[in-house]
């Protein structure tokens, strides 16, 4: 819960995204999750030349599942450090990261992977009708792709902002490419926890907006 002082810096914060973005391509409630990433971020690239893009059923997606007390997979720790933590309680929705279990790095050692696509792959019960949010590793990202491609598992939203130099842009180019799964995800290296913390934080929002319409 804000305090009323917590509440008007970012009431402020915002307003102060509205008037230095100004017009922009994005309908409603993308906006509401792209503001969402500025503010986060202080990178208003996510508006430019490292636009965010959704897929059609993206957000209508990710807000019935959350709803409906989804899990949330998150490729590391750090994404859920950033969530809001009530909101999880408020909808039921279990949050998943296996990234440290003792288990993933020997798993990791013997199949010769990163930690990143074993712990992916580990989760794929939880990751069927859930919500993956990846802002880390490319790696996990283009695991969970060809999982999906191989008919193991259908998340109801993919969340693919990794951050970084070695397959982060290529990795966000082939979730562009899948056509089973609803996405969100941005052009080119910029991403990371607080990128994708924020696309989760602005749909319950957008959830708890609706319920109060």
């Amino acid at each position: 819960m804000q305090t009323k002082k917590g509440q008007s810096i970012e009431d402020a914060s915002m307003q102060m995204i509205e008037d230095e973005v100004g017009e922009h391509h994005y309908n409603e409630k993308e906006w509401a999750i792209v503001r969402r990433i500025i503010h986060s971020t202080a990178d208003f690239d996510f508006v430019g030349k490292n636009k965010l893009i959704f897929h059609k059923e993206a957000i209508k997606s990710g807000i019935n599942a959350l709803k409906n007390g989804c899990s949330i997979i998150v490729d590391v720790n750090g994404v859920i450090g950033l969530l809001n933590k009530q909101n999880p309680k408020d909808f039921g929705n279990k949050l998943v990261c296996k990234i440290s279990d003792p288990e993933i790095m020997e798993l990791a050692k013997k199949e010769n992977k990163t930690r990143s696509q074993v712990s992916m792959r580990t989760a794929k019960s939880e990751i069927e009708g859930g919500i993956v949010a990846i802002g880390n590793a490319p790696t996990a990202l283009l695991e969970v792709i060809q999982m999906v491609k191989e008919g193991i598992v259908k998340p109801a939203l993919i969340i693919g902002i990794p951050v970084g130099f070695i397959c982060a842009s290529e990795s966000k180019e082939e979730l562009c490419k899948l056509k089973q799964v609803p996405f969100i995800t941005n052009i080119g290296r910029k991403g990371g926890s607080s990128s994708a913390a924020a696309i989760i934080n602005a749909l319950y929002k957008l959830v708890k907006a609706e319920s109060f319409s």
